[in-house]
């Protein structure tokens, strides 16, 4: 790994390929954050049903979950450009007749549930290819500060999307008019929808300008089947000693800390004398805010590490778990704020870190399905961890949940340490060890 990277960053900008796949995927990145607004907002405005609610974010959620590895396999099968041109294509016409459906005031819930499924099943082939795109783009020495700058712009757009779409929404028309109306009034909602529908098709034409680097040629014999080839990476994994080591701890990670940030977070903040929904707004800033920092600290300091890349992660983990001990017991936003902010910096100087480790280390033609199991962990495992916090919070205090939380981080962390391969985990590719 170079130690110097400005060289390598400044050769990168000068890339066209990587303009082109960055300027259009920053579109499609702010896109979706009109839809992942309006959505909610439609289904609200056409049934005041939160139950209708979950059962359209399910439809996207799930779909995505099962259907990710099976994504990770089509990517290595064919290539990642072409699966993530034919998911711009899918998803162009699926949010086009949303667009379209909510303008003329024929939309029906059944049409939103066909839409939100053709949505999830689609991010289930986008994702996968989206991820594994880079390395087929940019040389090996850029591919931190080319991951740096991608995961940053996709946490920019969490930032800028929501604030715009429901600026849009507001001008144009919100379809307020109370549950079971005619969705009078909702053309700020098929704006939205319209715009990620333009994205889409924006990026399709930029795709199609970015010219992939050549590839070791598949070798000879019959391609397996697409359920043969996901355990034919998951077999390659498990026997990549390093690779499942870190496949199991993400793996309890994702099970310790997603739910108390999607669940226990806004708990804490309707609860907590002193705080409310400013001081949850806040707290999410600050850890998106920090996160985006982390992430540009680690495109200009990449070869910043204690000890090993694997130490690294640990002690960054042991020091998050710490963090997270006393949230329980603030009782005001800035120290929320302050102690989300640093969660968030360290998460993401790692996410890059651990994007780019994964890319260099996983052979091309299992690259799709590595990081479709990456995607899964997060993702798939979240509803799951959100599940055991709302399971578990009927018995405890959120004082308790937060302190447990952490403290059982700490403990892995050092588990891991001591008796584990996590420490010995390098950023070099077993071709260059």
């Amino acid at each position: 790994m170079p130690t110097h990277d400005n060289p390598a960053r400044a050769e990168l900008f000068r890339d066209r390929n990587f303009r082109w796949l960055i300027g259009g995927g920053s579109l499609s990145l702010l896109g979706d954050q009109f839809t992942l607004i309006a959505l909610p907002w439609l289904v609200l405005t056409m049934t005041g049903d939160t139950l209708v609610l979950g059962t359209v974010l399910a439809l996207i959620s799930v779909p995505r979950a099962l259907f990710i590895l099976v994504g990770g396999a089509i990517v290595d099968r064919y290539s990642p450009k072409q699966v993530l041109m034919i998911t711009k294509y899918v998803n162009t016409v699926l949010l086009g007749a949303l667009a379209a459906l909510v303008f003329t005031g024929t939309l029906t819930l059944p049409l939103v549930y066909a839409l939100s499924l053709g949505i999830g099943l689609a991010t289930a082939f986008s994702i996968p290819s989206g991820t594994a795109m880079m390395p087929h783009v940019v040389q090996p020495a850029q591919l931190q500060a080319a991951n740096s700058i991608q995961l940053g712009l996709r946490q920019l757009s969490m930032f800028v999307g929501p604030l715009l779409a429901g600026l849009l929404i507001a001008l144009f028309g919100d379809g307020a008019g109370g549950a079971g109306s005619a969705m009078a009034n909702a053309q700020g909602i098929a704006v939205a929808f319209a715009f990620d529908a333009f994205s889409f098709g924006i990026t399709i034409w930029t795709l199609a300008q970015v010219k992939t680097r050549p590839t070791p040629p598949r070798t000879a014999g019959p391609t397996p089947a697409v359920w043969a080839s996901i355990a034919e990476g998951l077999r390659h994994f498990w026997r990549d000693v390093e690779l499942r080591t870190c496949f199991i701890y993400w793996s309890a990670i994702a099970l310790l800390i997603m739910g108390p940030i999607h669940i226990a977070l806004p708990v804490l903040a309707s609860t907590q004398p002193g705080l409310g929904a400013a001081a949850f707004g806040i707290m999410v800033g600050a850890h998106g805010a920090g996160t985006l920092a982390g992430m540009i600290a680690s495109g200009v300091k990449s070869n910043l590490r204690i000890g090993s890349l694997g130490t690294t992660i640990l002690a960054f983990d042991a020091v998050i778990g710490l963090l997270f001990i006393p949230m329980g017991q603030i009782g005001a936003a800035w120290q929320g704020a302050g102690l989300m902010l640093t969660i968030g910096l360290l998460g993401g100087f790692m996410q890059v870190a651990v994007f780019t480790w994964i890319q260099r280390r996983v052979p091309p033609a299992l690259l799709g399905r590595a990081m479709s199991l990456f995607m899964f962990i997060f993702m798939g495992l979240a509803p799951v961890s959100a599940a055991i916090t709302g399971w578990i919070m009927r018995g405890i205090t959120l004082g308790q949940l937060f302190a447990g939380c952490g403290a059982t981080l700490v403990v892995l962390a050092v588990i891991a340490f001591v008796g584990s391969q996590m420490r010995n985990v390098t950023d070099a590719s077993p071709a260059t060890r």
